[in-house]
């Protein structure tokens, strides 16, 4: 197995677990919910759990989607923010070492 397959195994991991703690906030929520609408049968009880439960998880896969979006947007601009630093960092080196060659030629011309 390689690092890259061991790394998508834990992503999956991690997405089950999720999945799963959100369902059972879900059931919660739902059940927290309809333990305070006193006047609804079983049947009509079971109901309102399984919509709140089935739009909790709605809404959580919407969040998550739109926290994935906006990290590769950050993703994003931080890599190009940081191939901008490495340029001109490298810039910066290069100017350095110009100007080392220059002092040298400098001072070997001046000592000849």
């Amino acid at each position: 197995m390689t690092a890259h397959d061991e790394q998508d195994l834990v992503r999956q991991i991690e997405g089950h677990l999720l999945l799963a703690a959100a369902r059972e906030e879900g059931r919660t929520a739902a059940v927290r919910l309809s333990s305070r609408l006193g006047r609804l049968t079983d049947s009509q009880r079971e109901d309102v759990e399984r919509e709140f439960q089935a739009e909790y998880l709605a809404l959580a896969r919407l969040s998550w989607r739109r926290t994935a979006e906006r990290a590769e947007e950050l993703r994003q601009a931080y890599e190009a923010r940081y191939r901008a630093l490495r340029g001109r960092l490298l810039a910066c080196c290069l100017l350095g070492c110009a100007l080392l060659a220059a002092v040298v030629l400098v001072a070997v011309s001046a000592a000849a």
